[in-house]
């Protein structure tokens, strides 16, 4: 995450719940705190509000009519909602939070819960959550690479790299410190549905290196693990 402070005006909480007290007293305090409210009092009507308008934040209680909160709960991560999931859960009910968990909830609060309570899981799962921030140029060193042109320079001189090589380049960018193995790269750069050869990762690898190391043939940068594939050392800042 960045280092941007939290913004509750930016986000969107879709309520679950069946009992209209509780419900009531959830929604004016999240509209209290700035967040943007959506409600829904039964289980199936919870299941079509999240799915159309597609919350950062879906507080569910897992007793609920017409379908189970535990029921919502699958069914939107078999539909893999961006969103987090906070379900709410009788106090002694022990078996309910785990099911939850095991369910993929993000956490739980047990009624009955104070509003500070609340509050503050709702804020943690938010944070948990949200999407890491787009970046989408790169510079360490010398070296400039803007990904939405998909151009880079070394001190100002563009540099001849292919689309292929810059969007390795983003792979390990984005993969800071691990050995990225051959077959990764074929994957995520070249996909299922193209068959080259590790050789041909080599190749572009040689390419690179010739393109961002001060000795391409003594790489500081992208350095070779025997028998697995390569790791990025850069230091880089993402803009």
């Amino acid at each position: 995450m960045s280092g941007t402070a939290f913004d509750p005006k930016s986000k969107k909480v879709l309520v679950v719940e069946d009992e209209p007290p509780i419900l009531q007293g959830i929604k004016d305090n999240l509209e209290v705190e700035g967040y943007s409210v959506l409600t829904a009092t039964d289980g199936a009507e919870g299941l079509r509000m999240a799915l159309e308008s597609d919350p950062d934040l879906v507080i569910l209680d897992v007793m609920m009519p017409k379908l189970s909160g535990f029921d919502v709960l699958r069914k939107l991560r078999e539909q893999r909602i961006r969103g987090g999931i906070l379900i709410l859960t009788a106090k002694r009910a022990e078996e309910d939070k785990v099911k939850g968990l095991k369910l993929g909830a993000d956490d739980y609060v047990a009624k009955p819960f104070s509003v500070a309570e609340l509050m503050a899981r709702v804020q943690a799962v938010l944070r948990r959550t949200e999407p890491p921030k787009a970046w989408k140029e790169a510079r360490w060193s010398d070296i400039h690479v803007n990904f939405e042109t998909y151009e880079a320079t070394r001190k100002g001189v563009k540099l001849d790299l292919t689309p292929r090589e810059l969007k390795i380049l983003k792979h390990f960018i984005e993969n800071p410190g691990k050995v990225v193995s051959r077959n990764e790269l074929l994957d995520k750069v070249w996909g299922y549905d193209v068959f080259p050869t590790t050789r041909t990762v080599d190749n572009h690898i040689v390419k690179l290196r010739k393109a961002i190391e001060e000795d391409a043939e003594d790489p500081k940068i992208i350095l070779s693990v025997r028998g697995v594939g390569y790791k990025f050392t850069a230091e880089v800042q993402k803009i």
